[in-house]
């Protein structure tokens, strides 16, 4: 049987390899490359999804990026399969791809045997993400849990949502009618419960947080 691929990223060179990988396998055939997943979508709308196996699609790009393209394709056509290919190997991206239903993530630099592997594992209807890419998801869900166990007061979250928006201790103190020194001990305290090292740390568990998305 012959099988239907698409490929949205915005390197031609990348392109250029994964369809020289798939000379190699003459069971598959790209039908459509885009350089972001507008075009996907534009295609998709006209054509429908009925004769394509799998939608290949890299995480950066301009326009719509992967994680978007992903949502979009698993909300409009349910039964087209995706696979992502991507230098990024983030957690938290990956948690966002995993929640809209992606069947599969593998980073660029895998071997030629792994990506293929990979591709033929969806088709068939089973889910791949290389190791290195669940052990990211894993360590990320690990941490998320560990602040999920930190509780913090209100007031904290406040303190450190000002501190991580890069405000002043004068300027928190201000906005919140408090005093330069009770700030400075919000900070200490936070730091000590969050147990980082400096301002760096605090903004990044802000970040995780959810604080700075509001």
């Amino acid at each position: 049987m012959n099988y239907n691929l698409i490929i949205a990223d915005d390197h031609k060179m990348f392109i250029d390899g994964l369809i020289s990988i798939l000379n190699d396998a003459p069971e598959f055939s790209v039908i459509l490359t885009a350089k972001n997943g507008a075009q996907v979508e534009k295609y998709l709308s006209i054509n429908g999804a009925d004769n394509i196996h799998l939608l290949i699609t890299d995480l950066t790009m301009p326009e719509m990026d992967g994680i978007e393209l992903n949502k979009i394709v698993k909300s409009k056509y349910p039964s087209l399969k995706t696979l992502v290919v991507s230098m990024h190997i983030d957690g938290m991206m990956i948690d966002k791809l995993i929640k809209n239903n992606v069947d599969g993530y593998v980073p660029k630099n895998a071997e030629k045997e792994e990506l293929l592997t990979a591709i033929r594992s969806i088709i068939k209807g089973d889910k791949y993400f290389s190791p290195e890419i669940k052990k990211a998801y894993t360590d990320a869900m690990f941490e998320n849990k560990k602040m999920e166990e930190i509780s913090l007061t209100d007031r904290e979250k406040e303190v450190l949502k000002l501190i991580a928006e890069e405000n002043t201790t004068q300027e928190i103190a201000d906005k919140l009618f408090l005093s330069k020194h009770t700030i400075e001990s919000y900070r200490k305290n936070l730091i000590s419960k969050l147990n980082v090292k400096n301002l760096a740390g605090l903004t990044k568990h802000a970040l995780k947080m959810g604080l700075l998305d509001a």
